[in-house]
């Protein structure tokens, strides 16, 4: 294929631009290229607008005569732009570019492939979580775990990565016997071990069961090889019981208490995939539409129940981190497949629990490890956002990730002072799992970026943003480094609409960023006094 085939028109003059924040913008020129959409004026005053086909979530286009119509963008991230152009033929033309050109189905077409850095690489993002150096720091602290590499031609689990750490007590013949036992071969990994209080939580799929009762030796000896003598666990089951008992009909199902004595099952519903989309599609409606008035506003976003679900979230990943620190009792936690709501409740619960995963560095590795390397399908699940018509979206579409990142918000804003990044960082990593310039969310798992060979042809997202110039718009000028597990209320009171994220296209935005500005630069004069006053201290001292 030749990204000329698929544009017919790459340039039309005397365009108008509809873009929220901007005034209205007349006399610019759309071009079309094989990656971005480029809208340019002739006054040097007027920034170029560059966007990425893969950012275009759908494409609307009006003819409003015979002179010409409007086409309208809607992305991924939410912003809505509108171009009015002269020319009935052209503005055909435009619009089945766009529509193409943001649903090209080779992934080596995208544009990760094609960007090169600009920058000087300081660091090779590509190596900077290795399993290997997560595992050195856990080694610190325990030596009841190792890591294994029986799926490092990933034909035990096509989802997992090469590496997985495990008890060290059970040996890989059992493993690949559990695995056989576990849906898609997700046997039970280690997810996080609390140091304090010795207890862990694992993260797999369902155990198939099936409607016979089934029975695996092995999967029993390996959940109890993560419990201390005399202790109790908890299996987290993020299904309605309802649902379960569907699966197991259907040949998965859920761990039997006759088989697994020491643990207690307990069933925290988190909605399926496509109710998640469905609710965000429905929010991001009532935060577009600028004329309603408050009363119906306030009701669209009720019904919408996206709030109702990040309470859910955050009530089993509360559930988790209070088995852990508080009971000190091991937790396994899975729904069906263990790639979605499994993995949200595990990094989330993490976030509550280690101060580490509240710093820049500790949540990168979080994301690394809890959602990339452990199989979250990002290439399915972030192909479609809001926007996206219906028709179009498949079981596949989910905002998990975004629902994940909408939790870690509420903490943080209720514990502003505990978080090192700011929520700039946490859009920042929204925008680049649905479309990006870097590589790192390409793909649905280790395996498939392994085939992509991604680390030899793309640029890794980590290399760019820890650059010290580009960090530094992404940190809190409030941090202070709290070692304490910090407890989040779950009361409707205390949850609230990430306007940030949901309504930066429609409020300004302008005096929150005058503010934090104020506060770095607050912040940057109190370190350089502090710095001054110990040096006149020590000049002090040694003239005595």
């Amino acid at each position: 294929m030749e990204f000329a085939d698929l544009i017919k028109t790459p340039k039309i003059d005397n365009v108008l631009l509809h873009y929220p924040g901007r005034p209205l913008q007349p006399d610019g020129t759309l071009c079309i290229t094989g990656h971005h959409l480029i809208l340019s004026w002739r006054t040097a005053s007027q920034e170029e607008l560059w966007l990425l086909h893969s950012s275009i979530d759908s494409v609307e286009k009006k003819v409003t005569s015979m002179n010409g119509g409007s086409i309208t963008i809607k992305c991924k991230d939410f912003k809505t732009l509108t171009i009015d152009v002269i020319g009935v033929e052209e503005c055909n033309n435009v619009t089945h570019s766009l529509e193409c050109l943001s649903n090209l189905a080779d992934v080596s077409y995208l544009y990760p492939f094609f960007h090169h850095a600009t920058f000087d690489i300081l660091e090779d993002g590509w190596m900077a979580f290795a399993a290997e150096a997560e595992f050195a720091k856990l080694a610190n602290h325990t030596d009841e775990w190792r890591i294994t590499y029986l799926n490092k031609d990933f034909s035990v689990c096509p989802s997992y990565p090469r590496a997985v750490v495990v008890p060290k007590s059970v040996d890989d013949d059992t493993l690949a016997i559990v695995a056989t036992f576990r849906n898609g071969g997700r046997f039970p990994v280690l997810s996080y071990y609390h140091s304090d209080s010795g207890a862990c939580v694992m993260r797999c799929s369902q155990p198939l069961i099936g409607p016979n009762g089934r029975r695996c030796k092995e999967d029993e000896r390996l959940v109890n090889a993560t419990l201390s003598a005399g202790k109790r666990g908890y299996i987290v089951d993020t299904r309605p019981q309802n649902l379960a008992q569907l699966a197991k009909a259907k040949g998965g199902g859920f761990e039997l208490e006759v088989h697994y004595p020491q643990w207690r099952r307990i069933h925290k519903a988190i909605d399926r995939p496509h109710v998640l989309i469905d609710s965000l599609c429905k929010l991001v409606e009532a935060c577009s539409d600028v004329a309603v008035g408050v009363d119906k506003w306030l009701s669209r976003l009720e019904s919408s129940n996206w709030l109702s679900h990040v309470k859910d979230v955050l009530n089993c990943a509360c559930l988790v981190a209070q088995c852990v620190d508080r009971e000190g009792a091991s937790v396994v936690i899975h729904g069906n497949e263990g790639i979605d709501t499994t993995l949200l409740v595990a990094s989330l619960a993490q976030v509550i629990l280690d101060p580490d995963c509240r710093t820049v560095r500790g949540f990168e590795a979080l994301v690394e490890r809890e959602w990339l390397q452990a199989g979250h399908p990002f290439a399915f699940r972030c192909q479609r956002s809001a926007f996206s018509q219906q028709n179009s979206r498949t079981k596949n579409h989910s905002p998990i990730f975004l629902l994940f990142l909408d939790s870690v918000w509420q903490v943080y804003q209720q514990f502003p002072c505990s978080f090192e990044f700011n929520e700039h960082f946490l859009i920042m990593l929204l925008e680049h799992a649905y479309f990006s310039q870097y590589g790192t969310f390409l793909g649905n798992c280790e395996r498939e970026r392994k085939e992509l060979n991604l680390s030899m042809r793309t640029v890794s997202l980590w290399s760019f943003v820890n650059r010290p110039e580009v960090l530094q718009s992404y940190l809190n000028p409030l941090y202070e480094p709290n070692a304490s597990v910090v407890w989040p209320s779950v009361a409707p009171m205390s949850l609230n609409l990430w306007s940030g994220l949901f309504l930066r296209w429609v409020i300004d935005q302008s005096s929150y960023e005058g503010a934090l500005k104020t506060m770095m630069e607050i912040k940057e004069r109190d370190k350089e006094v502090r710095t001054r006053v110990t040096r006149l201290r020590r000049q002090q001292l040694y003239c005595f």
